[in-house]
């Protein structure tokens, strides 16, 4: 969670909500990194979750993460939920939980919905208090004036 929280934090650099996320193997080898970038890019998909799965899809050279275990600072949206179903990602492991917008838990539980083809393991509240500081630290300004 240290190395996703670290990669959250360069998401401020461009405007990003400070989200990090990384892939690591079976084996515990990191596979991939991501972080917000939808300001820097312009793209909507641009989510850490699913930019760390790019990343190591490509270093397996496989969709299929299985055995695979994705760490992110934020509980994962719809759109994130949905892409470690797809990528048959084994546990997700995350920091704050995301009371509007969740879908590993929180609003919605999509990784572990029966009617779905794959399930993931979710183990959430991992370094809660700081993944949810830096998140606050950055909406705060954002929220003030309205």
């Amino acid at each position: 969670m240290g190395m996703a929280l670290h990669e959250a934090s360069h998401a401020l650099a461009s405007g990003d909500v400070p989200v990090g996320a990384l892939v690591v193997g079976p084996d515990g080898r990191l596979l991939g990194l991501g972080r917000n970038r939808r300001e820097e890019t312009g793209d909507p998909t641009a989510h850490a979750e699913v930019l760390a799965l790019r990343q190591a899809a490509m270093s397996r050279r496989s969709w299929r993460l299985d055995g695979c275990t994705l760490v992110v600072t934020l509980e994962p949206c719809v759109m994130c939920a949905g892409a470690l179903v797809a990528a048959r990602v084994r546990r997700l492991v995350l920091g704050a939980w995301d009371p509007k917008a969740g879908a590993t838990g929180s609003v919605w539980d999509l990784v572990r919905d029966q009617r779905a083809n794959h399930a993931v393991e979710v183990v959430g509240g991992i370094r809660e208090q700081e993944c949810g500081t830096l998140l606050r630290a950055f909406f705060e300004p954002h929220r003030e004036g309205t």
